[in-house]
């Protein structure tokens, strides 16, 4: 039996139903109803999230919990921090320099080790079933964050590949929870308006489309009718911001600074995002299913990772937007530390690795431990559940006191039997 994973065993079946657009309608904002220069208090004050999905499985042995001159170690060395005692692979320097702003979780401890229940547990939370299918991370914060007073969309999501809006990810909150895809960085197709249409024709054709909409909703669920309007609200508010699309004017020394290569421009592109006041912004990298050659395959792709994601972290901090940006790099599980005929690593979800960093996170620790070979968590295990507590709380929501309304459900936001992870919240 052939070990490896296939292709389809990786797709995720996200049609797009509703055609690439993005932006939430800026009738709402604060901006609206604030001073100008209260507003943009508020704006700097807002807390917003990056969600760096790294898709098919980091190897915790090859960055954050290195177990060198060991049976499943690997080749790579473990280098020192900027913070005395923690150690990381060789292969994340960048990153080992600004380990003062970090904080590392060694001891995940998960279920699912198929691609394609993971992704879907871990970005969800790993709820108790109530039967319903509950958001993803990015489309739970966009429904308790809100939109913001920027008029873009709380959900955007940066991505190798296709564009559109992915209503999926919103589960019982509703489509207009979504997230907004943005293929290889790019707006959406035929943003710009045709040149036979004027902006006042243009506002007309809008004022007919919201009577239409009105009397379309008239019969419908309020989600449907909200998500109808949404789409093309969305689309206007950025037709106004096409310069978050114009890579001509991003300076130079930033491009060279996060790399040339795709992760390096989306990431760029998230922080354009995050300036611009979007809540929540997912950055995917794909390719890290290792199951053959996993230390060339690692090789290759942790240097492109460790150029931006530092970047990031440091750029944040030097704008004082790390205080409010809660910043999360993470896989659907680990990978195993026996290597297998193939000399690569297979899907390990009972002890793995992620970073953080950013809004309400202590800064400059490691939190957990696994065993001198990495085989197991020899600390208190953390499921999926406790980073989904811990996550909220840093963003200054409270699970144990917040609830979800649907339809006049109550249902809460994170897994009942977790709670959070106090080592890594400040205060």
């Amino acid at each position: 039996m052939n070990p490896l994973c296939k292709p389809w065993e990786h797709a995720l079946s996200r049609r797009q139903l509703l055609g690439a657009a993005a932006g939430v309608g800026a009738s709402l904002g604060l901006s609206n109803l604030l001073h100008p220069v209260a507003a943009e208090e508020m704006k700097k004050k807002a807390k917003q999230v990056l969600f760096i999905w790294i898709d098919g499985g980091m190897s915790q042995l090859e960055s954050w919990d290195p177990k060198p001159n060991t049976l499943f170690g690997g080749p790579f060395r473990a280098i020192p921090t900027s913070v005395p005692g923690i150690h990381v692979s060789e292969l994340v320097p960048r990153s080992a320099k600004i380990m003062q702003h970090l904080a590392i979780v060694r001891s995940l401890c998960t279920q699912d080790n198929s691609h394609s229940a993971g992704v879907a547990r871990i970005q969800r939370g790993d709820p108790k079933n109530r039967g319903v299918t509950y958001p993803y991370f990015g489309s739970a914060v966009a429904k308790l964050l809100g939109a913001g007073s920027s008029g873009l969309p709380p959900y955007v999501w940066v991505k190798p590949g296709s564009s559109g809006f992915i209503h999926q990810d919103a589960g019982f909150l509703g489509p207009k929870f979504g997230a907004v895809a943005f293929g290889d960085g790019k707006p959406p197709d035929n943003l710009v308006l045709h040149e036979s249409v004027t902006p006042a024709d243009d506002d007309e054709r809008n004022a007919l489309r919201a009577v239409a909409n009105a009397r379309y909703a008239k019969n419908r669920r309020k989600q449907v009718g909200e998500a109808t309007s949404y789409v093309y609200d969305v689309a206007r508010t950025l037709m106004k911001r096409q310069d978050l699309f114009d890579t001509t004017k991003f300076d130079p020394k930033d491009v060279e600074r996060y790399g040339t290569h795709e992760f390096g421009r989306h990431m760029l592109q998230a922080r354009k995002m995050l300036e611009a006041g979007v809540t929540f912004v997912k950055v995917n990298s794909y390719g890290w299913d290792t199951h053959g050659d996993n230390f060339n395959g690692h090789l290759s792709l942790m240097p492109k990772f460790d150029q931006a994601f530092a970047a990031m972290v440091q750029d944040l901090a030097d704008r004082s937007m790390l205080d409010n940006v809660l910043v999360i790099a993470m896989s659907e599980f680990g990978r195993t530390p026996r290597i297998n005929g193939h000399i690569g690593r297979d899907h390990w979800p009972e002890a793995w690795s992620l970073v953080m960093t950013g809004c309400g996170i202590k800064r400059g620790l490691a939190v957990g431990e696994t065993n001198a070979e990495g085989t197991w968590v020899t600390s208190k295990e953390f499921d999926i559940g406790h980073m989904f507590h811990t996550w909220f709380n840093a963003l200054s929501i409270d699970p144990k006191k917040t609830e979800y309304d649907n339809g006049g459900q109550p249902l809460p936001i994170a897994h009942d039997d977790c709670h959070a992870v106090k080592e890594l919240l400040v205060g």
